[in-house]
């Protein structure tokens, strides 16, 4: 199980990485939902922790580059 870091957002509780797979994990507040992108670099794991708005940054460099599926 990967750790995942809570963050302040509206739309996204927690969010982690799993180094090895190169997937990044984000749950959603409102769902509860979890889905896993594939492929992502470390780097973009680090700066949507950085980010003043998660979910912006989610919606506009993450979800139309990588691939992804909910668990």
């Amino acid at each position: 199980m990967i750790e995942m870091h809570y963050v302040d957002s509206s739309n996204i509780e927690a969010i982690g990485y799993d180094h090895d797979n190169q997937e990044l994990h984000v749950r959603f507040l409102r769902s509860g939902e979890t889905y896993v992108y594939y492929g992502v670099e470390e780097w973009v794991f680090q700066e949507l922790l950085q980010a003043d708005s998660k979910g912006t940054y989610l919606n506009t460099h993450i979800k139309r580059k990588y691939q992804y599926g909910k668990i």
